[in-house]
């Protein structure tokens, strides 16, 4: 089955920085009528909200949240199922910071979650955003300015922003490979660390580091488009063997069944955001470098 894809990244406005990988607007066409599947790899907290066909999605051993036109995402440490038909949406990613800042709780709550945004009181400030979104014949760039409006009135300092932002740029970087570099890199006795990590990251500071380590590894191999995984290994895996079990522990199947599905969203939308924001999936995002960088659109099929 064929999916036509239309994706638009734009950047958050310099008061926002640091809150958001990225907004995008993505049009699904999908032939025939019919729906694609596909699944979303671990990831910071997503926001999507839907106009057309609406998607199932699920995390496994969970029920499928079925037609919401606002779903939500917790972060994630494994897969995120979904299927979806011709449909229009609008995504936007939450860094650390931003749900710090935008929404209710502590990330470990909603880890590994699917909801409905409209009802799940972590998401409770976007529910009128998802109201008023696809208001009216608007455009684009009138979406944009509304998403942007209703983050800015929601916008508020909080107390560990410093620190949260440290986490995050020493998280992403890639020399950091034990949790107490990551102390280290980051100034914060071991316990602040885990406090914060499980309040705003959704993770323990090991996952977290672990969930990098095979990231970078994974968007290596989707951006590659082979079967060499020796090649996309990160450097900090001591072999085949460990890359292989914590494959498997991220994503419920081992390296050769992943290599075999099809990624008839993912793999095209994978590739043209590395081409266009720097980086393939949102979890390699540094929370400084998404400024600046100006919309631009794709078209994949």
């Amino acid at each position: 089955m064929e999916c036509q894809i239309d994706v638009r990244f734009y950047p958050a406005p310099a008061d926002l920085l640091g809150c958001f990988s990225s907004f995008y607007s993505a049009t699904f066409a999908v032939e025939d009528g019919g729906r694609v599947n596909d699944l979303l790899q671990p990831e910071w907290a997503n926001i999507r909200f839907f106009t057309g066909s609406l998607p199932d999605a699920w995390v496994a051993g969970s029920e499928k949240v079925r037609d919401v036109r606002f779903m939500a995402t917790g972060p994630s440490s494994v897969p995120v199922h979904f299927d979806l038909g011709t449909t229009r949406m609008w995504g936007i990613g939450l860094f650390p910071l931003g749900w710090a800042k935008f929404c209710h709780g502590p990330a470990t709550e909603v880890a590994n979650m699917v909801v409905d945004g409209e009802s799940h009181p972590a998401f409770a400030n976007f529910r009128q955003l998802a109201n008023d979104l696809f208001e009216g014949a608007s455009d684009e760039m009138e979406e944009l300015e509304r998403i942007i409006a209703c983050l800015r009135s929601m916008n508020r300092d909080v107390p560990d922003q410093e620190r949260i932002v440290a986490v995050h740029a020493a998280m992403v970087d890639p020399a950091v490979a034990t949790v107490a570099d990551f102390a280290d890199h980051t100034g914060l006795g071991r316990r602040t660390l885990e406090r914060l990590c499980h309040r705003y990251f959704g993770f323990s500071p090991k996952l977290l580091l672990r969930r990098q380590r095979f990231m970078r590894s994974l968007a290596q191999f989707m951006l590659d488009n082979s079967t060499n995984w020796s090649e996309a290994m990160d450097a900090h895996y001591h072999d085949q063997a460990q890359f292989v079990r914590e494959f498997r522990s991220f994503m419920g199947m081992s390296p050769g069944e992943y290599a075999s599905r099809k990624h008839p969203i993912l793999g095209a939308f994978m590739k043209q955001r590395a081409r266009i924001w720097g980086a393939a999936a949102q979890t390699l995002d540094r929370p400084d470098q998404v400024l600046g960088i100006r919309a631009r659109g794709l078209s994949a099929a």
